[in-house]
């Protein structure tokens, strides 16, 4: 594949899924922004988008065998939506309690001399809000709904159209994106003080892979899952 500045970072990311921890260090969003090009995607983020361009070409070439967001484009849609629930939403179930209380732990120890935890506390308090019934209406409600079309049956919902909860929920990805943003902007990306003790290690070390996971999760949805079903409900109505 030939990647230039109008290239579309979600198909980057597709075809050298290696530049997804290099986008992420450079703050460009190949998730919820997958589908700008590089040149607009690095505009937003305010960084140099020949620099970035040079930066993912440096990258070592995709190696066949290593997974690859490309594994989604050829399983079915009920074999994806089984891995983002077994892998992706399942680890936020577990490491958003986890998180928690490292955070409770960090702040009562730490808040006096770190006033910026209060911010990461409220953040990850509205993140969490945000993300457990985001989960639970993808679970009991879109997700059911691609399952059946991808059954061959009739899809039956209060809605007329797979487009409508896929609205709702890019529209919630982005919600989440920002918050992933102040985030990591509060915690100067995720650097722990000198006087950081374990715990506040631990817990920044867990916002960082929370934030990765994120974005691999919303990837997955925004840039695979979410338009392999318009395609696939448009084609059942033709």
């Amino acid at each position: 594949m030939t990647i230039d500045l109008d290239t579309k970072v979600g198909d980057l990311v597709l075809a050298w899924p290696q530049a997804m921890r290099y986008l992420e260090n450079q703050g460009v969003d190949y998730c919820c922004g997958g589908h700008r090009t590089l040149r607009e995607a690095c505009e937003v983020a305010g960084r140099d988008p020949l620099q970035v361009l040079a930066g993912v070409k440096a990258l070592e070439a995709p190696v066949a065998g290593v997974p690859s967001p490309q594994t989604w484009m050829d399983a079915s849609l009920t074999e994806l939506i089984a891995h983002i629930e077994a892998t992706h939403h399942a680890y936020l179930r577990t490491e958003l309690p986890r998180l928690d209380a490292l955070l409770e732990k960090v702040l009562g120890a730490h808040g006096e001399n770190h006033p910026e935890l209060d911010e990461v506390f409220d953040l990850f308090q509205a993140l969490s809000s945000d993300l457990m019934p985001h989960l639970m209406k993808e679970e009991q409600i879109l997700f059911p709904f691609i399952r059946q079309m991808d059954a061959g049956h009739p899809a039956e919902a209060c809605f007329a159209s797979v487009q409508s909860p896929i609205r709702v929920m890019e529209s919630e990805h982005e919600v989440v994106g920002a918050m992933l943003v102040r985030l990591r902007t509060c915690t100067d990306g995720y650097t722990v003080h000198a006087d950081g003790c374990a715990t506040f290690r631990a817990l920044y070390g867990g916002l960082k892979a929370m934030e990765e996971d994120l974005h691999l999760h919303i990837y997955l949805e925004n840039q695979i899952l979410h338009p392999r079903a318009r395609m696939m409900e448009a084609a059942v109505q033709a």
